[in-house]
């Protein structure tokens, strides 16, 4: 299991509860839930055991989701944190208020995050870091940001 959470002991804990999803968050219809059992580092991630799942034929159903948790369960980020998901939907502004576009995703790899924004004929891909990123305001669903020179003309 690849980790996606910078909290696993939290997360995968013996008895804690998560939901079979899609990377966008869309749990279907009827939400299939998992409860954890046991939970083990192996290799880059982890090995868990659900109650739901006895055997291996019943797991390979189970492949390709991902495993979410409704976000009022999760511990609400220090002020100086957001979590990713609440970036998607942001609108993207320069320090002079200027808009510039939408953040409608993000791409979370090696060298770090990176956040797609759709502009009015295209997307542009920004990295989200303290040099580009002035101020996150998730509750005024904005995200200022003071891009490299040419980026966004």
């Amino acid at each position: 299991m690849q980790l996606l959470t910078d909290a696993p002991d939290a997360i995968f804990a013996p008895g804690a509860r998560v939901l079979a999803g899609t990377i966008a968050g869309d749990l279907g219809p009827k939400p299939s839930a998992l409860h954890v059992e046991n939970a083990r580092a192996f290799k880059e991630g982890l090995l868990v055991t659900f109650q739901e799942i006895v055997d291996r034929t019943q797991a390979d159903l189970w492949r390709d989701r991902y495993l979410l948790v409704p976000s009022e369960e999760l511990e609400a980020p220090d002020d100086d944190e957001v979590y990713l998901h609440d970036l998607v939907g942001l609108q993207v502004e320069r320090l002079d208020g200027s808009v510039i576009g939408t953040v409608i995703g993000y791409y979370d790899l090696a060298h770090g995050i990176l956040l797609e924004i759709q502009r009015s004929a295209d997307t542009v891909l920004l990295p989200y870091r303290d040099e580009f990123v002035a101020a996150v305001e998730v509750g005024a669903r904005r995200l200022v940001v003071d891009p490299p020179e040419g980026l966004f003309e």
